[in-house]
């Protein structure tokens, strides 16, 4: 039984990119994001990169005092004609706090299994983060910040990441900083507009930015 088990685990990539992967022909994350096709199989980020993992409370109960209390999932119901459905969704981001970041969303019937399969989505959503020093205040070729501003809208949440000198730190929210800091950004001032308290449109709009960043070509590539 435990052999079975063991022969059910190892991984059969199925695309070309996993196959490369799986045969060592490509070995690091950022080569695989460079490949002329996405990625598509999970395994293939679980072979190449260690990934940190931050659960967004994007669900809530009523709390003491009127208050809300923040959760990790949202429950949503769907009627059939047998009755109402019940699920869970959650809300991931997956990094390795230094290039790549990936952004999940799951559905499922209990939370566990709705957060394993948004760091599943999130795997297949890696994005390469380039870093870079754009601060006009910060002559050096430090590499701790971002190369110039991007902006990233969700909702009616609209996120600015404006370039930040050596020493400024994170200058946003606790749950962006959470994002930055999977990012590998360690200096970075952040402006927010909209209904920020609506953590999943926070959050998207926090990448679509990053993901901005990511397409965009710095002069050093170019």
């Amino acid at each position: 039984m435990a052999e079975q088990e063991t022969e059910e685990e190892i991984w059969k990539p199925k695309t070309k990119l996993g196959k490369k992967v799986a045969n060592g022909e490509i070995t690091d994350i950022v080569e695989a994001l460079d490949y002329d096709r996405p990625i598509m199989e999970p395994e293939i980020a679980d072979q190449l990169v260690d990934l940190d993992e931050e659960v967004i409370l994007i669900g809530g109960t009523p709390g003491k005092g009127g208050g809300m209390r923040r959760t990790v999932s949202k429950r949503t119901a769907r009627m059939h004609k047998s009755g109402a459905r019940y699920s869970s969704n959650a809300m991931t981001v997956l990094g390795d706090r230094n290039r790549v970041i990936g952004l999940g969303v799951g559905e499922s019937e209990d939370t566990r299994a709705s957060i394993e399969d948004a760091n599943r989505e999130a795997k297949l959503n890696l994005i390469k983060v380039p870093k870079g020093n754009g601060s006009w205040e910060d002559t050096g070729e430090d590499n701790s910040s971002i190369p110039f501003a991007v902006e990233g809208k969700s909702g009616s949440v609209t996120v600015e990441l404006q370039p930040a000198p050596r020493g400024t730190g994170l200058a946003c929210s606790d749950e962006v900083k959470k994002i930055m800091e999977l990012a590998g950004i360690e200096n970075v001032w952040v402006q927010t507009r909209g209904t920020t308290q609506t953590r999943e449109n926070l959050t998207r709009a926090t990448f679509k930015a990053l993901e901005k960043l990511s397409n965009m070509k710095t002069r050093d590539e170019q």
